[in-house]
Order: C-alpha cells, then sequence, then structure tokens
C-alpha cells in the first residue's frame, strides 16, 4: 500500500488504447472521469476537482486537503476515486485539477507536462517513499542472512506455496500494481514464483498473518504505511539502485528508488493562481502525519473526511502556513 511509472510504478499504466478505456473507469466501484464523490458549499475559490488514487496514504493527503480547502477557502471539492494515469489525462479535459501523491512517473511528466502541456508539478508532499521486498522482522531474528537478496534462493523451500509449487512465493499484491518483481525474480536467477495477493487489503492481511503467526513471507511492500503501527517488517537489500538500471522494465536487476512525493496540477489551473492551487502548492506534511491520518482511517475506523477534520483541527500551525498565513 503504498504509484510509480514503468518498472517503477505502483499501478498499472497500460497501453494507450487500455489508457483511453480506463478513462470512464475509477479503482473503486465503476465512477466516471466527471462524477464527483462528495461536495461542499463553494465560495470564491469556484470548483475544485481533487483526483483520489486508491491507497490510504494517498487518501490521507486528499482529506485533509480537501477539509482544507471546503472550510477555509470555500471551495467546491470534488473527490474523484481514480487510477493514477486515468488522473492524468483528465489534466487535459479540465476534469483533474491536482494529483497529490506521484511516486515517481517520469513517463508520465514526459507526455503530459513536456509533450502536451497539460500539467505541471507542484513540488514536494514533504513525504519520503519507499518501495522494497519485505519479510517479517521476526524472520530476521532466526534467519539473520535473510535480508541479502543472495542468500534467497538457500530459503525459497521455506517460501513454497500451494500456489507457488516446486518455488518459493514471493507474494505481490493487485495485479495492477506495476511492480519489477517478476523481472527481478528471471535476472537474479531466484527460485520464487510472483503469485499476486488480489488486493492491497489481501496484502496487508498476509503480512498481519506472517507477523502474528510467525508464518514465512516474502513480498511487496512499501512506506510509508499504517501498517507498521501494528507490525515490524524488514526490508531484503536488493542489488542496489543505479541511474537507468530499470528504464527497461524487462532488463530490471536493481532495487526500487527511493521517491520524494511530489504534487501535480493542471497547467491553467496553476496559471489561474486561485485559492485551491495555492494550496495544494503550498501543502506539505511528513510521514508521520500521513501515517496517523491513514491509521485513523484504518485503525480507528474514522470516517475519511472526520479523520481530516480532526488532523487539521489539531495542527492549525501547519494549516496556516498552507494558507500563506504564517
Amino acid at each position: 500500500m503504498t504509484g510509480r511509472h514503468r518498472t517503477t510504478s505502483r499501478w498499472l499504466a497500460g497501453t494507450a488504447g487500455a489508457a483511453a478505456a480506463l478513462l470512464a473507469l475509477t479503482a473503486c466501484g465503476g465512477e466516471r472521469i466527471g462524477d464527483d464523490t462528495d461536495s461542499a458549499a463553494g465560495g470564491d475559490c469556484g470548483e475544485f476537482n481533487l483526483a483520489v488514487s486508491p491507497w490510504v496514504g494517498y487518501e490521507a493527503n486528499a482529506v485533509v486537503i480537501a477539509h482544507v480547502a471546503e472550510t477555509e477557502l470555500g471551495c467546491t471539492v470534488h473527490k474523484k476515486e481514480l487510477q493514477e494515469e486515468v488522473a492524468w489525462q483528465g489534466f487535459g479535459t479540465g476534469e483533474v485539477d491536482a494529483i497529490v501523491e506521484n511516486w515517481g512517473h517520469e513517463d508520465l511528466k514526459q507526455r503530459y507536462i513536456e509533450e502536451q502541456g497539460t500539467a505541471v508539478e507542484a513540488g514536494s508532499t514533504g513525504v519520503k517513499g519507499e518501495i522494497g521486498w519485505f519479510v517479517p522482522e521476526w524472520m530476521t531474528e532466526e534467519y539473520p542472512d535473510i535480508t541479502d537478496w543472495e542468500n534467497l534462493n538457500d530459503y525459497s523451500d521455506m517460501f513454497q506455496t500451494s500456489e507457488s509449487g516446486d518455488k518459493g512465493q514471493f507474494l505481490a499484491g493487485d495485479p495492477g500494481f506495476v511492480s519489477n518483481d517478476e523481472a527481478l525474480v528471471e535476472n537474479l536467477d531466484l527460485d520464487y514464483k510472483v503469485v499476486h495477493a488480489g488486493s492491497e487489503a489481501a496484502l496487508n492481511e498476509a503480512f498481519r498473518r506472517a507477523h502474528e503467526e510467525r508464518e514465512p513471507l516474502l513480498g511487496y511492500f512499501y512506506r510509508p504505511h499504517w501498517l507498521e503501527a501494528e507490525i515490524d517488517v524488514a526490508r531484503v537489500e536488493l542489488p542496489p539502485h543505479e541511474e537507468g538500471c530499470d528504464d527497461v522494465r524487462e532488463e530490471v536487476d536493481c532495487d526500487y528508488p527511493e521517491y520524494d512525493l511530489d504534487k501535480i496540477v493542471r497547467a491553467e489551473f496553476a496559471e489561474e493562481g486561485g485559492p485551491a492551487y495555492q494550496l495544494v502548492d503550498n501543502f506539505e506534511w511528513t510521514n508521520e502525519d500521513q501515517v496517523q491520518v491513514a491509521s485513523w482511517i484504518t485503525q480507528d475506523d474514522m470516517e475519511p473526511a472526520e479523520a481530516g477534520k480532526k488532523w487539521v483541527e489539531e495542527n492549525q500551525d501547519v494549516v496556516q502556513t498552507w494558507l500563506g498565513q504564517e
């Protein structure tokens, strides 16, 4: 749980034809671009179309920004639940104003910022992201060398499942996640098979069970992640990431890079420079802030809008900097 481009993207970009077909769909329940999930009474701010991608960290960003936009700026906020590339397409139609957690996506930046000119960057969110291969922390106590990828074949038998057959299982998440994992297994000559958990929730549950019941598990995980408030995980060190090592997906033989998660906005939205744009441009918080809001949503069963409101009320000093009222 926790977007990337090409080899480093969490969510499937797909072909141009598939992307066009996806434009009418969302990750969650078939909402279409042009629909909104909720709104508030508008004011001088006007309409604000905020993309919401389907992972809780992103949602944490979005609900906080939406609450400030609605209550402090009088914006009419339309939260649009969209897969990542679908949201980028919305910049050209005017139906998406802002993406507020972008994981790399250099290919999409090239297409929509450099070539089409429909989007511009709006700075860092302040959140630092990482993707990688992880095991439950308890495994490092019993098998101290398991976090070195060169030793993984020594442990492949321990990770065998009915789905992986005579190979060790590497557990990936939603099949829609774009990852390097199959290429890594192939190019590093690892005796493993990539098996998809089916969803982010299923992947989370597998890590929770592996932690609680001390079951062996090797799988995809990312940070910041609210689940780390409950469980401890350890990252497997793959060959270090170097510039260009993941340019060709089928040839990837290196670890994932670190990410400075940033914001992308519609070019005309930025040019207009209205209150909602200024808020997005100024928005910046920490990994700990995001995890706090995500934990309220996932662990405390708080409605996302209520979690956003709670954080805003408890952090007015930060909010005032976003509003230019330091």
